[in-house]
């Protein structure tokens, strides 16, 4: 089996149906799930994760809108998106908790369990998820810079932005800096 990491970014209900929800964010829902089922070797997943002083934050302040607060309904996986990953057997199931839009812990966690598969790289990565132009890019581009020679994939389709020009820029942005974007 190939070395490969799906990366399922902030399927959170607040990303959703929430207080960021949008209708592109419910459309991947279903195909998320589908590629979830479908994978076959390690995912990690990512859950925005912010607290009651959210307001106070530089985020909180240029985005006044609160959001995955932990603990609450809107922090947790959207329902379909956790049953399938309790339904799913995966050799790794990894849950990255992050504050802001990308995290460093990703690309640590990504190397530990390098290191106990021991193996000398990673095959691939790809990535899904939500925000595409806040989230999805800021991870793939920290993924991108922490293993410099690991081919990353982003499957447009299954991301949705904050708005479809948003989504497209994001892309254009990843694409750039040599991730390949997918429609599959």
């Amino acid at each position: 089996m190939a070395n490969k990491v799906l990366v399922v970014v902030d399927m959170q209900v607040d990303f959703i149906t929430g207080a960021l929800g949008s209708k592109a964010a419910q459309s991947i829902v279903p195909d998320v799930v589908k590629k979830i089922e479908e994978w076959g070797g390690h995912i990690v997943y990512t859950v925005d994760t912010h607290w009651s002083n959210y307001a106070s934050t530089l985020e909180g302040k240029k985005l006044p809108i609160p959001h995955c607060v932990h603990g609450t309904d809107g922090w947790k996986l959207h329902p379909s998106i956790a049953e399938a990953f309790q339904n799913k057997f995966v050799r790794e199931l990894e849950e990255v908790r992050k504050r802001t839009f990308g995290s460093i812990v990703l690309a640590d966690k990504l190397k530990t369990l390098l290191c106990e598969e021991s193996g000398l790289d990673w095959d691939e990565f790809e990535l899904c998820g939500l925000c595409t132009d806040i989230c999805v890019v800021s991870n793939a581009l920290i993924l991108r810079a922490s293993f410099p020679n690991v081919p990353i994939t982003v499957n447009s389709r299954l991301c949705a932005g904050t708005t479809p020009e948003a989504h497209e820029a994001a892309l254009a942005t990843m694409r750039s800096c040599q991730i390949d974007v997918i429609q599959e």
